[in-house]
Parts: structure tokens; C-alpha cells; sequence
């Protein structure tokens, strides 16, 4: 709330009391910060205080607690965000007031051809083309990476195993740390040359591991259909 709304900071106490009494579930979450926090943050963004008036940022940072002291009164929770990143107090809103776990990371598993671009949304890109080209063999040439003989050949290869397990294992590493940090929507970008064969194999091998993991997983294949 903005202590600059004409008569807030006078009349929330009372009509704080009147919609408990009426048995309303309210809770108040009151966030503060040192002075020191708080002049570092004020000159980060070079905004004046809006209470300052004539004076310094500090004046108005004094003001400021003072009109708003009845408001920490009636807090249910205190929270001094002097040390916390954005991440930080997202996690600890969520600990006090979410009725269920955090919804877990979105992640998007797309297949593209190099020839047509790499797709602008992508987050982390894994370039497939160094596996054998099913392209080049006249029986798999016209098929894609959604037939059944194209992914075996994909997969008989060595490297292409040895790539899936690495992937793998280099996903089940970030993807946690992605979700610690808040990101709620993560795009994996596959990447050979056309985006037919080899990408889409390997994308839909990939989307399987991740989702076992009970991530939401969303597989597109974006070139699939060019030839």
C-alpha cells in the first residue's frame, strides 16, 4: 500500500478491526529493511523518497516509519528483507501463505532445423548434429524423428546414447536450480539441420526424462513438417 493514498495509513486500523469481527481471514505481511538497505536502494533506482519533500531520502525514510508504525502493530508477520534477493522473499511469501506446494517448473522441449533459425525463446540450446544423419539413408529419407525406424536409427549409435545420458544428468542437475531461483517456465531448444530426424528424436527422448522427473512437460516440433 502507497502511504501517499489520502487517509490509508488513518483508517486501515479500523477497518482492519471491523473485517475481523466480521470473520473475515485477514493477515497483514508488513516488509522492512535497515535505513542502510534502504538509502542503497533508493539511490540503485534514483528515485526520490515520496515523503522526502524538501529534505533527503533519509528524512523521508524517518517519515515514513513513523506513519507507518500502527500498520507493523497489526502485523501477523514481520519480514526484514534487508539481506534477501527478489528470490528470496518469493520463496519466503510462498512458505508463510501457500495453501499448497509451489507449482512446479514449466519446461518446453522443442526440435528446430539450424537452417531455419534458432527459436528466439530458447533457454538452453543442444546441438544434435553431430549424430548420424538418418537424412542420408534413402529407406528414412522422406520419414521423420516420429518414425519408429528413424529414432531406431538414431539411437543404435554410440555417441547419441552417451549424449542422452549427459543431457540427462545435466538437466537433472539445473532444472532444480532453475525452480530455486523462481523461473517458472523453462524452453529447451534441439537442434539439427533440417529439424526433421536426429532433433526430433532426441527431443522426444529428452521430454520423456524430464517429465518421469514430475516436471509439466511440453513438446513441440517446430520444423517437423518442412522438407
Amino acid at each position: 500500500m502507497d502511504t501517499r493514498e489520502r487517509r490509508f495509513v488513518e483508517q486501515f486500523p479500523e477497518m482492519h478491526r471491523q473485517l475481523k469481527q466480521k470473520g473475515f481471514n485477514i493477515e497483514v505481511l508488513f516488509l522492512d529493511a535497515s535505513d542502510e538497505v534502504l538509502l542503497r536502494r533508493f539511490s540503485e533506482t534514483r528515485r526520490p523518497h515520496p515523503l522526502a519533500e524538501s529534505g533527503t531520502v533519509i528524512d523521508g525514510i524517518r517519515r515514513e516509519r513513523e506513519l507507518l508504525e500502527p500498520l507493523r502493530q497489526l502485523a501477523d508477520n514481520v519480514l526484514d528483507t534487508s539481506d534477501y534477493s527478489v528470490h528470496d522473499l518469493r520463496r519466503k511469501v510462498q512458505e508463510l501463505f501457500s495453501q499448497a506446494p509451489a507449482g512446479r517448473l514449466v519446461v518446453a522441449v522443442e526440435s528446430f532445423g539450424y537452417k531455419y533459425g534458432i527459436p528466439p525463446n530458447s533457454d538452453i540450446v543442444l546441438d544434435v548434429r553431430f549424430i548420424p544423419n538418418p537424412y542420408f539413408v534413402p529407406d528414412l529419407h522422406d520419414k521423420s524423428g516420429l518414425d519408429a525406424g528413424v529414432e531406431e536409427f538414431v539411437m543404435r549409435h554410440e555417441e547419441t546414447v552417451g549424449f542422452l545420458e549427459r543431457a540427462t544428468q545435466m538437466l537433472e542437475f539445473l532444472l532444480p536450480l532453475y525452480e530455486r531461483e523462481g523461473k517458472t517456465y523453462l524452453t529447451i531448444s534441439v537442434g539439427c539441420t533440417g529439424g526433421r530426424h536426429r532433433s526430433v528424436v532426441i527431443a522426444r527422448r529428452l521430454a520423456d526424462a524430464i517429465e518421469e522427473k514430475g516436471y509439466k512437460v511440453l513438446l513441440e516440433h517446430r520444423d517437423v513438417e518442412r522438407g
